[in-house]
Parts: C-alpha cells; sequence; structure tokens
C-alpha cells in the first residue's frame, strides 16, 4: 500500500521542479475519472497531429511524422524556428499532441481522457495510475512564457519523474 505522505511527497517535488504534469488532485478535489478516447476524441487528436504535420511538410519537407523518437529532431526545429507564436495557443497545444506521441512511445504512458474539476481533456496517462502528463500544455506554456524548449530534455525530466514516482510507490 502506498503511503499518503510519500505520494504528497512526489507531488510536491514535481510541482516544485515546474514539471509540466497534469492536474494533481488537492486535498479538495475529486479524484480525476479516466476514460478510453471516443472516436471524437481520436479524431480531434488526429486533426491536432495534421496541423504540425502540415507545417513540417511546407516547411522542411518532412513526408511525414511518426510519433516517434524519430520525430524530435523536426519538432526541435519547428520549436527552434518558432514557428508557432506565443498567441497561437491552439497550434501550440497541437504541437504538444505530436510530443505527447513521442512521449507515449518513449514512456508507459497512454493516451487517455481525463475528468476533473476542470472538465474533460486528452492526457498521458502513466500506466493505470491517476497520474497524468499534460501533454497538451507540455509546449504552450513554456512557449508562452518565453523558456527554452529542449524537448530531449522534456523527454529525459519525463522518464526520470515518471521512473521517481514509480519508485516511491512501491
Amino acid at each position: 500500500m502506498v503511503s499518503t505522505r510519500s505520494i504528497r511527497t512526489a507531488f510536491g517535488a514535481l510541482a516544485f521542479l515546474g514539471f509540466p504534469f497534469g492536474r494533481f488532485p488537492s486535498r479538495t478535489s475529486c479524484t480525476p475519472v479516466f476514460t478510453e478516447l471516443s472516436p471524437e476524441d481520436s479524431a480531434r487528436l488526429e486533426d491536432q497531429r495534421a496541423v504540425v504535420a502540415n507545417a513540417a511538410k511546407q516547411l522542411y519537407g518532412a513526408d511525414t511524422l511518426t510519433g516517434t523518437i524519430g520525430d524530435l529532431h523536426i519538432l526541435q526545429k519547428l520549436v527552434d524556428d518558432k514557428v508557432f507564436s506565443k498567441s497561437q495557443t491552439y497550434a501550440l497545444q497541437c504541437f504538444g499532441v505530436v510530443f505527447g506521441d513521442v512521449l507515449s512511445s518513449q514512456l508507459q504512458l497512454k493516451w487517455a481522457m481525463i475528468t476533473d474539476e476542470y472538465g474533460t481533456d486528452p492526457t498521458l496517462r502513466f500506466k493505470d495510475s491517476s497520474l497524468n502528463v499534460n501533454a497538451l500544455t507540455m509546449i504552450s506554456k513554456r512557449v508562452e512564457r518565453d523558456e527554452a524548449v529542449d524537448l530531449s530534455k522534456l523527454l529525459q525530466m519525463t522518464r526520470e519523474q515518471l521512473r521517481a514516482y514509480e519508485e516511491s510507490s512501491c
């Protein structure tokens, strides 16, 4: 059984680092409810992937994005070239979906819908836990704050934080 203190400690460390995990349950919030993606949810994510794929194709001649680590180079180029400005929130969230695909290909994360006190949104769920990575805003919030975005570093940080969470849950 996982102690409440160890979970709070792990969450506190993640919050202190400003890490882009999805909504942590607060003391007053309800436990999030996860559901599988509906066909409409999947179609929405596909539409969002198309926004980024079209930009990559137009600007760099990239034939396709694969949702794997092989996409990191072209995605980093899109970030470095500031293809999407900080005022383009939707496009930046589309970028988050594509980066989320890379995360899910490398880590034990799966797209799901989360319903909590904020509403219902797509998220990356870690295994069958309540821990989730809010990929939609992982990039957009950093760009909007004029922070540097290093996708390889974000992938590594996510890997390390998931490992730390898993170790604290044993």
